[in-house]
């Protein structure tokens, strides 16, 4: 599925069209709290940067990439999570991404199961 910049809700997010309870922003990043939460802690850091996953995104800015997981693990520290989390991309729709914006979930805040899924 392809999402264009002008109907993503992400991009409308990191422009400030749509509210959301944003957290942490830097140069490349945005960080919010997602709509519905599966844990305590549920934040999604997203590129300011549209491309439709994480795949792309490391190969057209893996600097952006890097980026994504320093901004969530700077949202960790800032939630009290220490280094008690979990990162998660979902990428495609058989994977569970119905946002076709590359984004990263931070989960914490209780345990996780392992597997996930």
């Amino acid at each position: 599925m392809s999402t264009t910049e002008a109907d993503c809700i992400f991009c409308r997010i990191v422009a400030g069209e749509i509210p959301a309870t944003v957290v942490h922003r830097t140069a490349t990043t945005v960080a919010f709290r997602d709509a519905n939460p599966q844990a305590p802690t549920h934040v999604l850091v997203v590129p300011r940067t549209h491309v439709a996953n994480a795949a792309e995104l490391a190969d057209v800015e893996p600097g952006t990439m890097s980026d994504l997981v320093t901004a969530a693990a700077a949202v960790a520290h800032e939630d009290g999570l220490g280094s008690d989390y979990r990162l998660v991309f979902n990428t495609g729709a058989g994977a569970g991404q119905t946002v076709f914006h590359a984004h990263l979930h931070l989960l914490g805040g209780r345990s996780l199961a392992w597997p996930p899924g």
